[in-house]
Protein backbone atom coordinates (compact mmCIF):
# COMPACT_ATOMS: atom_id res chain seq x y z
CA UNK A 1 0.00 0.00 0.00
CA UNK A 2 1.84 3.17 -0.87
CA UNK A 3 1.26 6.83 -1.58
CA UNK A 4 3.35 9.50 -2.76
CA UNK A 5 3.94 11.88 0.53
CA UNK A 6 6.92 13.87 1.16
CA UNK A 7 9.30 12.71 3.31
CA UNK A 8 9.02 15.26 6.03
CA UNK A 9 5.64 16.83 7.28
CA UNK A 10 4.59 19.55 8.83
CA UNK A 11 4.92 20.10 12.74
CA UNK A 12 2.05 20.64 14.48
CA UNK A 13 1.19 24.16 15.77
CA UNK A 14 1.81 25.92 18.71
CA UNK A 15 -0.66 28.63 21.15
CA UNK A 16 -0.40 32.03 19.93
CA UNK A 17 0.71 33.18 23.44
CA UNK A 18 -0.68 36.35 22.21
CA UNK A 19 0.83 37.29 19.29
CA UNK A 20 -1.21 38.94 17.01
CA UNK A 21 -2.75 36.92 13.82
CA UNK A 22 -1.29 37.37 10.85
CA UNK A 23 -2.48 38.91 7.57
CA UNK A 24 -5.68 36.95 6.17
CA UNK A 25 -4.96 37.39 2.79
CA UNK A 26 -1.03 36.89 2.74
CA UNK A 27 -1.60 33.43 4.61
CA UNK A 28 -4.58 31.91 2.33
CA UNK A 29 -2.14 33.13 -0.68
CA UNK A 30 0.47 31.04 0.97
CA UNK A 31 -1.73 28.09 1.66
CA UNK A 32 -2.77 27.98 -1.38
CA UNK A 33 0.84 28.14 -2.87
CA UNK A 34 1.27 25.18 -0.52
CA UNK A 35 -1.80 23.35 -1.92
CA UNK A 36 -0.73 23.60 -5.25
CA UNK A 37 2.61 21.70 -4.32
CA UNK A 38 1.51 19.35 -2.21
CA UNK A 39 -2.07 18.13 -2.49
CA UNK A 40 -2.95 14.60 -3.24
CA UNK A 41 -5.41 12.31 -4.22
CA UNK A 42 -6.29 9.25 -2.53
CA UNK A 43 -8.22 7.62 -5.13
CA UNK A 44 -4.83 7.40 -7.52
CA UNK A 45 -1.91 8.17 -4.79
CA UNK A 46 -3.11 5.35 -3.00
CA UNK A 47 -3.05 1.55 -3.85
CA UNK A 48 -6.07 0.37 -2.83
CA UNK A 49 -5.58 -3.55 -4.54
CA UNK A 50 -2.74 -4.17 -2.42
CA UNK A 51 -3.05 -6.91 -0.35
CA UNK A 52 -4.06 -6.41 3.69
CA UNK A 53 -1.65 -7.98 5.97
CA UNK A 54 -3.80 -10.45 8.34
CA UNK A 55 -0.98 -9.53 11.41
CA UNK A 56 -1.14 -5.69 11.63
CA UNK A 57 -3.01 -3.37 13.53
CA UNK A 58 -5.63 -1.35 12.39
CA UNK A 59 -4.00 1.55 14.84
CA UNK A 60 -1.54 1.39 17.07
CA UNK A 61 -2.30 -0.80 19.56
CA UNK A 62 -1.78 1.90 21.83
CA UNK A 63 -4.19 3.05 20.70
CA UNK A 64 -7.23 1.07 21.41
CA UNK A 65 -9.65 2.40 23.78
CA UNK A 66 -9.20 -0.91 25.42
CA UNK A 67 -5.68 -1.11 25.75
CA UNK A 68 -4.46 -2.42 29.07
CA UNK A 69 -7.36 -2.83 30.05
CA UNK A 70 -9.17 -6.72 31.54
CA UNK A 71 -10.78 -7.37 28.57
CA UNK A 72 -7.88 -5.99 26.38
CA UNK A 73 -5.73 -8.66 27.81
CA UNK A 74 -8.68 -11.27 27.42
CA UNK A 75 -8.45 -10.83 23.95
CA UNK A 76 -6.48 -13.31 21.65
CA UNK A 77 -3.87 -11.59 18.80
CA UNK A 78 -6.19 -12.18 16.25
CA UNK A 79 -9.12 -10.14 17.82
CA UNK A 80 -6.60 -7.62 18.81
CA UNK A 81 -5.70 -6.86 15.33
CA UNK A 82 -9.77 -7.22 14.16
CA UNK A 83 -10.46 -4.78 17.10
CA UNK A 84 -8.07 -1.78 16.08
CA UNK A 85 -8.92 -2.12 12.67
CA UNK A 86 -12.88 -1.32 13.30
CA UNK A 87 -11.85 1.23 15.37
CA UNK A 88 -9.85 2.85 13.08
CA UNK A 89 -12.84 2.37 10.52
CA UNK A 90 -14.68 4.03 13.22
CA UNK A 91 -12.70 7.14 13.81
CA UNK A 92 -12.28 7.53 10.13
CA UNK A 93 -16.31 7.23 9.61
CA UNK A 94 -16.68 9.93 12.70
CA UNK A 95 -14.42 12.07 10.88
CA UNK A 96 -16.71 11.73 7.47
CA UNK A 97 -19.20 13.41 9.83
CA UNK A 98 -17.40 15.91 11.35
CA UNK A 99 -15.70 17.00 7.93
CA UNK A 100 -19.37 17.07 6.31
CA UNK A 101 -20.17 19.51 9.21
CA UNK A 102 -16.78 21.58 8.63
CA UNK A 103 -17.72 22.04 5.11
CA UNK A 104 -21.30 23.45 5.79
CA UNK A 105 -19.30 25.87 8.46
CA UNK A 106 -16.44 27.47 5.93
CA UNK A 107 -19.31 27.59 2.76
CA UNK A 108 -21.75 29.29 5.17
CA UNK A 109 -18.97 31.57 6.69
CA UNK A 110 -17.70 32.76 3.11
CA UNK A 111 -21.28 32.40 1.57
CA UNK A 112 -21.68 35.88 -0.64
CA UNK A 113 -17.71 37.17 -0.36
CA UNK A 114 -15.74 38.12 -3.39
CA UNK A 115 -14.64 34.64 -4.73
CA UNK A 116 -11.37 36.96 -6.20
CA UNK A 117 -10.31 37.39 -2.58
CA UNK A 118 -7.93 34.90 -1.55
CA UNK A 119 -9.29 33.45 1.93
CA UNK A 120 -12.68 32.60 -0.23
CA UNK A 121 -10.28 30.65 -2.63
CA UNK A 122 -8.59 28.92 -0.04
CA UNK A 123 -12.02 28.17 2.19
CA UNK A 124 -12.98 26.35 -1.42
CA UNK A 125 -9.45 25.17 -1.91
CA UNK A 126 -10.03 23.57 1.96
CA UNK A 127 -13.88 22.20 1.47
CA UNK A 128 -12.52 20.49 -1.93
CA UNK A 129 -9.52 18.48 0.61
CA UNK A 130 -12.52 17.28 3.18
CA UNK A 131 -14.32 15.86 0.49
CA UNK A 132 -11.19 14.05 -1.26
CA UNK A 133 -10.58 13.00 2.61
CA UNK A 134 -14.21 11.88 2.95
CA UNK A 135 -14.14 9.76 0.47
CA UNK A 136 -10.51 8.03 1.14
CA UNK A 137 -12.32 7.42 4.95
CA UNK A 138 -15.35 5.64 3.23
CA UNK A 139 -12.85 3.28 0.85
CA UNK A 140 -10.90 2.48 3.82
CA UNK A 141 -13.35 0.85 5.61
CA UNK A 142 -14.83 -0.90 2.73
CA UNK A 143 -11.33 -1.95 1.89
CA UNK A 144 -10.77 -3.15 5.59
CA UNK A 145 -14.59 -4.72 4.92
CA UNK A 146 -15.58 -2.93 7.95
CA UNK A 147 -19.15 -1.27 8.13
CA UNK A 148 -19.95 2.57 7.74
CA UNK A 149 -19.63 3.60 11.16
CA UNK A 150 -20.77 6.58 12.00
CA UNK A 151 -22.33 8.70 15.59
CA UNK A 152 -25.83 8.11 16.62
CA UNK A 153 -28.63 9.91 15.71
CA UNK A 154 -29.21 12.14 18.16
CA UNK A 155 -25.44 13.48 17.54
CA UNK A 156 -26.33 13.60 14.10
CA UNK A 157 -29.05 15.74 14.17
CA UNK A 158 -26.98 18.11 17.04
CA UNK A 159 -24.39 18.22 14.37
CA UNK A 160 -26.74 19.42 11.64
CA UNK A 161 -27.86 22.30 14.23
CA UNK A 162 -24.81 23.02 14.96
CA UNK A 163 -23.81 23.61 11.43
CA UNK A 164 -26.66 25.64 10.76
CA UNK A 165 -26.27 28.56 13.48
CA UNK A 166 -22.11 28.22 14.44
CA UNK A 167 -19.96 31.03 13.19
CA UNK A 168 -17.53 32.61 14.29
CA UNK A 169 -14.95 31.67 16.60
CA UNK A 170 -16.77 28.45 17.99
CA UNK A 171 -16.76 27.46 14.60
CA UNK A 172 -13.49 27.62 13.83
CA UNK A 173 -12.56 25.95 17.31
CA UNK A 174 -14.89 22.97 17.04
CA UNK A 175 -13.07 22.44 13.22
CA UNK A 176 -10.30 22.70 14.91
CA UNK A 177 -11.00 20.33 18.02
CA UNK A 178 -11.36 17.53 15.72
CA UNK A 179 -8.43 18.35 13.33
CA UNK A 180 -5.74 18.39 15.89
CA UNK A 181 -7.17 15.64 18.25
CA UNK A 182 -7.02 13.03 14.96
CA UNK A 183 -3.44 14.84 13.81
CA UNK A 184 -1.58 13.93 16.99
CA UNK A 185 -3.36 10.29 16.81
CA UNK A 186 -2.33 10.09 13.32
CA UNK A 187 1.10 11.02 13.02
CA UNK A 188 1.41 8.28 16.07
CA UNK A 189 0.14 5.86 13.59
CA UNK A 190 2.10 6.92 10.14
CA UNK A 191 5.42 5.97 11.91
CA UNK A 192 4.59 2.75 13.38
CA UNK A 193 5.83 -0.12 11.66
CA UNK A 194 2.79 -2.38 13.05
CA UNK A 195 0.10 -0.74 11.65
CA UNK A 196 -1.66 -1.64 8.08
CA UNK A 197 -0.28 0.02 5.26
CA UNK A 198 -3.95 1.25 4.26
CA UNK A 199 -4.09 3.00 7.56
CA UNK A 200 -0.82 4.51 7.04
CA UNK A 201 -0.64 5.99 4.24
CA UNK A 202 -4.45 7.76 4.73
CA UNK A 203 -2.73 8.89 7.54
CA UNK A 204 -0.01 10.54 5.70
CA UNK A 205 -2.13 11.84 3.56
CA UNK A 206 -4.74 13.46 6.37
CA UNK A 207 -1.75 14.73 8.46
CA UNK A 208 -0.14 16.84 5.58
CA UNK A 209 -3.00 18.33 3.98
CA UNK A 210 -5.16 18.83 7.75
CA UNK A 211 -1.49 21.17 8.37
CA UNK A 212 -2.91 24.05 6.18
CA UNK A 213 -6.91 23.93 7.48
CA UNK A 214 -5.43 24.22 10.97
CA UNK A 215 -3.07 27.15 10.62
CA UNK A 216 -5.90 28.92 8.84
CA UNK A 217 -8.60 27.65 11.80
CA UNK A 218 -6.00 29.15 14.06
CA UNK A 219 -5.80 32.27 12.48
CA UNK A 220 -9.26 32.67 11.90
CA UNK A 221 -9.69 32.08 15.87
CA UNK A 222 -6.84 34.17 17.29
CA UNK A 223 -8.17 37.64 14.54
CA UNK A 224 -11.92 37.09 15.69
CA UNK A 225 -12.33 35.95 19.50
CA UNK A 226 -11.05 39.50 20.54
CA UNK A 227 -13.75 41.42 19.11
CA UNK A 228 -15.96 38.85 21.44
CA UNK A 229 -18.09 40.58 24.04
CA UNK A 230 -17.66 38.91 27.71
CA UNK A 231 -21.41 37.22 27.17
CA UNK A 232 -20.37 36.08 23.73
CA UNK A 233 -17.19 34.30 24.98
CA UNK A 234 -19.07 32.86 27.55
CA UNK A 235 -21.22 31.47 24.82
CA UNK A 236 -18.66 30.30 22.47
CA UNK A 237 -16.79 28.62 25.12
CA UNK A 238 -19.69 26.94 26.00
CA UNK A 239 -20.40 25.58 22.47
CA UNK A 240 -16.60 24.74 21.90
CA UNK A 241 -16.35 22.66 24.86
CA UNK A 242 -19.35 21.33 24.25
CA UNK A 243 -18.23 20.04 20.80
CA UNK A 244 -15.27 19.00 22.76
CA UNK A 245 -16.82 16.44 24.53
CA UNK A 246 -19.19 15.07 21.92
CA UNK A 247 -16.10 14.60 19.37
CA UNK A 248 -14.20 12.47 22.13
CA UNK A 249 -16.61 10.54 23.37
CA UNK A 250 -17.82 9.66 20.01
CA UNK A 251 -14.64 8.56 18.16
CA UNK A 252 -15.37 4.72 18.37
CA UNK A 253 -19.05 3.72 18.32
CA UNK A 254 -19.80 0.98 20.93
CA UNK A 255 -21.18 -1.69 17.79
CA UNK A 256 -16.82 -1.79 17.07
CA UNK A 257 -16.42 -3.85 20.15
CA UNK A 258 -19.30 -6.47 18.78
CA UNK A 259 -16.37 -7.37 16.12
CA UNK A 260 -14.59 -9.25 18.69
CA UNK A 261 -17.53 -10.74 20.36
CA UNK A 262 -17.58 -8.16 23.50
CA UNK A 263 -20.82 -7.03 24.91
CA UNK A 264 -20.74 -2.82 23.37
CA UNK A 265 -22.13 -1.33 26.69
CA UNK A 266 -19.65 -3.25 28.42
CA UNK A 267 -16.81 -2.64 26.47
CA UNK A 268 -17.96 1.03 25.91
CA UNK A 269 -17.83 1.35 29.95
CA UNK A 270 -14.34 -0.24 30.02
CA UNK A 271 -12.94 2.23 27.45
CA UNK A 272 -14.85 5.05 29.27
CA UNK A 273 -13.15 4.38 32.77
CA UNK A 274 -9.47 3.20 30.95
CA UNK A 275 -7.34 5.85 32.18
CA UNK A 276 -4.80 4.75 29.74
CA UNK A 277 -6.59 5.78 27.11
CA UNK A 278 -7.73 8.68 28.44
CA UNK A 279 -3.64 9.62 29.03
CA UNK A 280 -3.82 9.49 25.29
CA UNK A 281 -6.48 11.74 24.76
CA UNK A 282 -5.48 14.51 27.23
CA UNK A 283 -1.92 13.90 25.11
CA UNK A 284 -3.07 14.60 21.78
CA UNK A 285 -5.46 17.93 22.96
CA UNK A 286 -2.82 19.43 25.03
CA UNK A 287 -1.61 22.09 22.31
CA UNK A 288 -5.16 22.84 21.53
CA UNK A 289 -6.17 23.44 24.77
CA UNK A 290 -3.39 25.48 25.45
CA UNK A 291 -4.33 27.40 22.62
CA UNK A 292 -7.91 27.62 23.34
CA UNK A 293 -6.87 28.99 26.72
CA UNK A 294 -4.33 31.88 25.43
CA UNK A 295 -7.44 33.07 22.94
CA UNK A 296 -9.99 32.66 25.95
CA UNK A 297 -12.16 29.90 24.56
CA UNK A 298 -11.48 27.56 27.26
CA UNK A 299 -12.07 28.93 31.03
CA UNK A 300 -15.11 29.58 33.54
CA UNK A 301 -17.66 27.16 34.26
CA UNK A 302 -17.47 25.56 30.49
CA UNK A 303 -13.85 23.64 31.47
CA UNK A 304 -15.68 20.95 33.66
CA UNK A 305 -16.87 19.72 30.21
CA UNK A 306 -12.95 19.42 28.79
CA UNK A 307 -12.72 17.74 31.85
CA UNK A 308 -15.35 15.46 32.11
CA UNK A 309 -14.51 14.06 28.60
CA UNK A 310 -11.23 13.72 30.12
CA UNK A 311 -9.18 15.83 27.41
CA UNK A 312 -7.92 18.40 30.59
Amino acid sequence: MTATIPSTVPTAGTGHSGRRPVDRQALSARLLGSAAKKSYDPVVDIDWSAPIPERLYGLSPEWSTLYATPLWEGLSEEQRVTLTIHEYCSISGVGIWFECLLMQLVLRDVYGEDPAQPHVQWALTEIADECRHSVMFARTAERFGAPSYQPPASILRLGKAFAAKADGPAAYAAILVAEEILDIFQRDLMKDERVQPLTRATSQIHVVEEARHMRFAREEIARRTPALSNWQLRTHRTAVAAVAAIVADNLVQPEVYASVGLDPTEAKAAARANEHYAGKLRGASANLVAFLRDVGLVGGPSELLWKRAKLV
